[in-house]
């Protein structure tokens, strides 16, 4: 089985394949999507203590916060499927 691991920073990585959107935390829908994930235990945190600075949907319905950009996330994701 040939999964692609995409960095999420700080030695996290989640599949690839398994990514739904990654999105900036600051809009409103987006903090309440957190706070909902949070209330319901489907909140995965990986900023290792530093601010959120990109949200990741994943396909099993939890959310993933990052210490990373959105924009650099979406590159490395980008760069992923390219080579695919």
């Amino acid at each position: 089985m040939d999964q692609n691991l995409l960095n999420i920073g700080f030695g996290n990585t989640v599949v690839a394949e398994r990514v739904v959107a990654i999105v900036s935390p600051n809009p409103a829908p987006m903090k309440r999507l957190k706070d909902e994930a949070k209330d319901e235990k489907r909140l995965i945190d990986a900023t290792h203590g530093r601010r959120t600075r990109s949200i990741i949907v994943m396909d099993s319905n939890h959310i993933v916060l990052s210490a990373i950009q959105a924009e650099t996330i979406s590159q490395r994701y980008s760069t992923l499927k390219a080579s695919k």
